[in-house]
């Protein structure tokens, strides 16, 4: 079968949505965004299929050429026996080498961080994550956002 079939009589399915860094649109500026695998453990996508993610304390990080996301908390799995995994090990993230290369030459810039934005499930059911290669906002950015926030609400309200 050709790489995206589904099988005969199968549509595709969309893109489900795992959990979402809001608060990361809030704190930095997103200058690119990159999409990249995760590896994971057995355990890890049971939780996962279950909710049970959180990317609030997550950031990402380039060790010798490779990328990885830290601080990311998948709860233990509920049915899990000894093979259960570290809610906040390092996971590696999958994403070709130009990738990595131009990831670890931004980061290097002054103020600019890997900052996972949100995960999914692709149509094939990977799990995929959306980073963003951010600078933090000022205070005053910070309210300049929260205004044009308000300003959105109001017009939608009329």
């Amino acid at each position: 079968m050709p790489k995206g079939a589904h099988g005969p009589g199968k549509p595709p399915q969309p893109e489900r949505l795992l959990c979402e860094n809001r608060k990361a649109r809030f704190r930095y500026e997103v200058l690119a965004t990159f999409e990249a695998g995760i590896v994971l453990r057995g355990t890890e996508v049971k939780a996962m299929r279950q909710g049970k993610m959180t990317l609030d304390e997550a950031f990402g990080r380039v060790i010798e050429d490779e990328a990885w996301l830290v601080g990311a908390n998948i709860a233990e799995y509920s049915h899990g026996n000894v093979q259960n995994h570290e809610p906040k090990r390092k996971r590696k993230l999958l994403l070709h080498a130009r990738e990595i290369k131009r990831l670890k030459g931004q980061t290097q810039q002054k103020g600019l961080t890997l900052v996972p934005l949100r995960v999914y499930w692709n149509p094939r059911g990977l799990a995929k994550i959306t980073l963003g290669v951010c600078r933090g906002k000022q205070a005053h950015d910070k309210r300049q956002t929260l205004r044009e926030k308000d300003a959105r609400r109001e017009m939608r309200e009329r």
